[in-house]
């Protein structure tokens, strides 16, 4: 293997040092030593400046996972936890309910599913493969309403053409129904009869369906009162009783039989009603506003010492941003639309003291409860406002990346920086070695002529002391 001349001149040195000649002083070490003097404060500068930028992002990550950890909590509160008014359904195998938003309901509902919407399904007489051809022509969807073998149709609802070309396969048609965008679906199902084409409409009596064709199409054809295919279920629409009234309904998502609130109607349950019922939040919301007040102060509390003189991010622009855009939470309009007393959080009770935490005014909540219960309730919703939406409002802000003003953008900014100094110190580590390379190679080239000018200065010491012996 190939030596370089600095490695050469080193090992020689070395030995030679070894041997007792030339300065006595360890070359390689003193040029280690020298480069890394020279370098030394600059790296200590890095490595102080990274320190400050490990323990910056350190501090802002923490407070940003506060702020998303509160978000995420007063988000469940309000969707699925205490605050939900979400609907609950007794026998959850009968239906499922969700709020609309259109109005807040109470108490409770009594439901009985008698019979679930169903579409239409028809099978077309048997093939004997998905790749037999059927013929060439056009089929037409008519829609309506099936009774018996009569067929009454739905003019408002516009027939739709599905054109087949020569050749095509079963196969073919399910595609070309399929992108018709009828509403009706197909597709080819291997029975023990053969290949036959299903096709399958939507919810709802209305939209039952007929089958007319070209006489190149014939064996597709359906009606009522067809010998050709087979009906394999009816168009219906769902019946139910709210509260023992009588209801019924195009699809099994039913809106608006109860005010407020979708059902997905999921099975039936003939003399056996279920309840649905909604739970009261106004009990929990004062424990709620506790809760909250408290988390905020946890997050003001970091926020605060990070932010005073000689903290981690006492010169950051994002964590004073957060701060200002916390101490304006207490007073901000959370509820524009309303009409009652519940606006703000200081209707609640939320109060910003001077230092920039929060305290919990109970007799001011207890007042605007009993006097805005609804409005107060309102607050607490999975909405475009409210208590959830606005502090989610300020933890997004304050998260974001793109915004250098923003907490995030500030650990963006210190994450890029501390990478920069990755970056440096290699380069500062190339130069280093650069500059050991040099040393090395220099005192090498002077351990060589120190030895040899040693063993020069031993041959005349030698020389004289002969010479020295001659004449005595």
């Amino acid at each position: 293997m190939a030596t370089s001349p600095t490695s050469s001149s080193l090992t020689t040195s070395s030995l030679v040092t070894a041997l007792g000649g030339g300065s006595g002083v360890d070359m390689a070490a003193l040029a280690n030593n020298l480069a890394a003097a020279q370098f030394a404060s600059r790296n200590n500068r890095l490595t102080a400046k990274s320190d400050k930028l490990t323990t910056q992002i350190s501090t802002a990550s923490n407070i940003k996972s506060m702020m998303l950890s509160l978000s995420t909590s007063l988000g469940t509160l309000v969707r699925s936890g205490s605050l939900s008014r979400s609907p609950s359904v007794a026998n959850a195998a009968v239906a499922a309910g969700a709020l609309t938003g259109t109005t807040t309901p109470k108490g409770s509902y009594s439901l009985e599913v008698s019979q679930l919407a169903s579409g239409q399904q028809l099978a077309s007489r048997a093939y004997a493969a998905s790749t037999s051809t059927v013929g060439a022509g056009t089929l037409t969807l008519r829609f309506g309403t099936l009774s018996g073998s009569g067929f009454t149709e739905d003019t408002a609802h516009a027939a739709v053409n599905v054109t087949v070309a020569a050749g095509a396969t079963l196969a073919d048609v399910a595609k070309a129904i399929n992108a018709s965008n009828s509403g009706v679906s197909a597709y080819v199902a291997q029975t023990v009869d053969g290949a036959q084409l299903v096709f399958k409409g939507q919810e709802g009596a209305a939209n039952g369906f007929v089958l007319d064709a070209t006489s190149g199409l014939s064996d597709l054809a359906w009606n009522p009162s067809s010998a050709s295919g087979q009906l394999l279920a009816c168009a219906r629409d769902a019946q139910f009783r709210i509260d023992g009234l009588s209801m019924t309904a195009k699809s099994n998502t039913v809106s608006e039989a109860i005010p407020g609130v979708k059902l997905q109607l999921k099975a039936t349950n003939i003399g056996a009603p279920t309840t649905v019922s909604f739970a009261d939040p106004t009990t929990s919301i004062a424990g709620a506003m506790q809760d909250l007040t408290d988390a905020l102060n946890e997050v003001m509390a970091d926020l605060n010492a990070a932010t005073a003189i000689g903290g981690d991010l006492a010169a950051d622009s994002g964590a004073r941003a957060l701060k200002r855009a916390l101490s304006g939470f207490a007073g901000a309009t959370i509820m524009p639309n309303a009409t009652g007393m519940a606006r703000t959080l200081s209707d609640l009770g939320l109060k910003t003291q001077r230092d920039g935490t929060f305290a919990l005014d109970t007799a001011r909540l207890n007042a605007t409860i009993a006097a805005d219960p609804e409005g107060v309730a309102a607050m607490f919703t999975n909405g475009l406002y409210g208590v959830y939406a606005s502090y989610d409002k300020i933890y997004r802000a304050a998260s974001s990346g793109a915004d250098g003003g923003s907490l995030g953008g500030s650990i963006s900014r210190y994450t890029s920086q501390l990478s920069q100094i990755a970056e440096d110190r290699t380069d500062l580590a190339a130069q280093q070695e650069k500059l050991r390379a040099r040393l090395s190679s220099q005192f090498a080239v002077s351990e060589t002529r120190i030895g040899i000018s040693k063993s020069t200065l031993t041959m005349l010491q030698n020389q004289i002391a002969q010479w020295n012996k001659s004449g005595n």
